[in-house]
């Protein structure tokens, strides 16, 4: 993977007027949009947040039981959101954390409240639309004790050759007894350079159900979520569906790390290149006994490319059950029909 040269990309000057009716954009806007998962009509959501290139042009939620907000605005209000501001990432990881750290254009703050069952999910979109675009974007989620959410998170660019860069930072707390599902697609683009950096947590009883899909053409994307299971009972499951045609370079995985007893992770990814290149990391670490963790990457090439599996299976003490499986060219047909017809 080539050195990404953030001088090429516009970092500042691009904000964009409120949209106050999703249903004003215009056709192309929406259809990448709706590619991303992200419907234009919020009328059957919890919440919606739309960020285009540095400004923050739609947010907001009719329902009482969580809270949507752009995260400066989050910031403002909270005195810096000391507890979870930068409390996973670490600011200088890279010259994407820094680059987010000092040079923030937006983002959401999304936070249930205690208990609360949220049955319609919150919807939020990243959109690069202006060329050359540079995104510095930090995300911060907060499931309370007891509390279910669904987030469906689109990131998308505009359509036709565009270039861009989307800088993304991800934080993830979920507390006692909650329970987040969390589904990202990405719509990107040809020449569109992607770096999200994720961290969660989840404490006692709490469950995180990750799903990402990835069908178009991008340049290149490389994240490596990492989810600390720091709760007795705490369960973590990351499904991706990806596919790397020609020019795309995908390097991608998950890193879950078990700290505590009877706590589960399991990684199921599905990969494809149709000409590309993907490299598929996964990392289940067990610290505490009993735990069980799995790993699966199935990989099939149509028409060249590469898949490079990476998992890593790490026990470091006496009665975790780790297990993995891993297989190029063996994807039955069915999944193979199914996965191309999306």
């Amino acid at each position: 993977m080539e050195k990404v040269d953030l001088n090429l990309y516009k970092f500042d000057g691009l904000e964009h007027d409120a949209v106050a009716d999703l249903s004003t954009l215009s056709a192309e806007d929406k259809e990448q949009l709706l590619m991303a998962g992200v419907d234009v009509d919020t009328d059957d959501t919890s919440g919606t947040f739309l960020q285009v290139d540095h400004s923050n042009v739609h947010c907001g939620s009719p329902s009482k039981d969580v809270e949507v907000m752009d995260i400066k605005k989050a910031l403002e209000k909270y005195d810096g959101l000391p507890d979870y501001y930068f409390n996973l990432v670490d600011k200088d990881k890279d010259e994407f954390t820094k680059s987010a750290a000092e040079n923030l254009h937006g983002g959401y703050f999304v936070r249930t409240k205690k208990g609360a069952k949220i049955k319609a999910p919150v919807q939020s979109c990243l959109f690069l639309k202006a060329e050359q675009s540079g995104q510095n974007i930090h995300n911060i989620v907060v499931v309370e004790e007891d509390s279910e959410l669904q987030i469906i998170t689109g990131c998308a660019a505009a359509h036709g050759k565009f270039t861009g860069a989307h800088l993304g930072i991800s934080e993830i707390y979920i507390k006692k007894g909650g329970k987040l599902t969390f589904t990202m697609v990405h719509n990107w683009g040809e020449n569109v350079t992607v770096r999200p950096r994720t961290v969660g947590v989840v404490e006692e009883g709490g469950v995180l159900l990750n799903n990402y899909v990835l069908l178009k053409k991008v340049k290149d994307v490389q994240s490596y979520p990492t989810i600390f299971l720091n709760g007795e009972g705490a369960v973590a499951r990351f499904n991706s569906v990806l596919v790397a045609p020609e020019g795309s370079h995908i390097d991608t995985g998950t890193r879950i790390i078990m700290n505590a007893p009877n706590t589960r992770g399991e990684i199921i990814s599905r990969t494809i290149t149709t000409g590309g290149t993907i490299i598929s990391r996964g990392h289940i670490q067990g610290n505490f006994a009993p735990a069980r963790g799995h790993l699966e990457c199935q990989g099939l090439l149509l028409g060249g490319g590469i898949i490079h599996a990476i998992p890593e299976l790490e026990a470091t003490v006496e009665g975790v059950e780790l297990s993995h499986e891993a297989a190029v060219g063996k994807i039955a047909q069915e999944e193979i029909e199914y996965l191309m017809a999306r």
